[in-house]
């Protein structure tokens, strides 16, 4: 059962008794999203069946093709930054023409699904807390369930599959934005050429910088689909809880993309 009656726990006497009711409960919730993404996964099987393709795509257009405009926007600026920053560096040894390399393996190793899974967190995976822990309080979930409609294979699973689809389309997206971004201060600031900075970019950038930063990608959205449904099922005490939920995920969303984007790195690069 995804819904759930409110839980009541008397007050912690002392300082030890909060700290350990603290570490209980993140294992608790660890382990409960951790179900909810085996479900989503075995809930994976009716992926094809119409309703869900529907859904899927649906979710697909609302996650990829709505948040293009600030993806944009924040890869050309993320490109600009890089590239101002690197060559103004370089400058001092007469290097600026690699300012190409730097910005390209920047974006695709780290940047280009850092930053998208930091607005996707931002942007869908508030929202998708929101909408879930308003259906919550306002007993949807429970009307699903009594209608013996799986809200996993209903909610969850299609949100699931889109984010896993389209973070690595969107993280590539910025990648190639954040490229011709650096390309426009390197000519216009910095004295590069458009065909040197390509060059530079191009030779050096390796396969696997690209097949890392997409499975980063991966990761990323499918741990802020994970802890927005799983936020938004464990909302109580009405709008107010709606909105701590909300807050909640995108800050756990944050703080597992920062740490799963280290160890990635650091499996592969180390």
């Amino acid at each position: 059962m995804i819904s759930r009656e409110p839980e009541f726990f008397p007050p912690s006497r002392n300082m030890f008794g909060r700290l350990g009711r603290s570490v209980v409960f993140s294992f608790r919730e660890t382990g409960r999203a951790v179900v909810l993404l085996v479900m989503a996964i075995l809930a994976m099987r009716h992926m094809f069946k119409k309703r869900s393709r529907t859904e899927i795509v649906v979710q697909m257009f609302v996650f990829g093709i709505k948040s293009l405009g600030v993806i944009t926007v924040v890869a050309i600026f993320t490109g600009m930054i890089l590239a101002l920053q690197t060559g103004l560096a370089l400058r001092q040894f007469n290097q600026e023409v690699n300012i190409g390399t730097a910005v390209m393996v920047s974006m695709l190793r780290e940047m280009g699904p850092f930053m998208t899974g930091l607005i996707l967190a931002a942007c869908v995976g508030s929202a998708i807390a929101a909408q879930i822990g308003t259906m919550v309080v306002s007993e949807e979930i429970a009307a699903l369930e009594i209608m013996s409609i799986d809200p996993v294979r209903y909610l969850v699973m299609p949100r699931l599959v889109a984010m896993l689809i389209m973070t690595p389309m969107l993280a590539f997206y910025m990648c190639i934005m954040g490229v011709i971004g650096g390309g426009l201060v390197g000519q216009t600031q910095l004295g590069v050429s458009w065909d040197a900075y390509i060059d530079n970019a191009t030779r050096f950038a390796e396969v696997k910088d690209l097949v890392v930063g997409m499975f980063k990608a991966f990761l990323f959205g499918g741990i802020i689909t994970v802890v927005a449904c799983h936020q938004g099922f464990a909302t109580t005490q009405g709008a107010v809880g709606v909105g701590f939920a909300t807050r909640k995920a995108v800050i756990v969303s944050f703080l597992l993309i920062l740490v799963v984007g280290y160890f990635v790195t650091r499996i592969f690069y180390v």
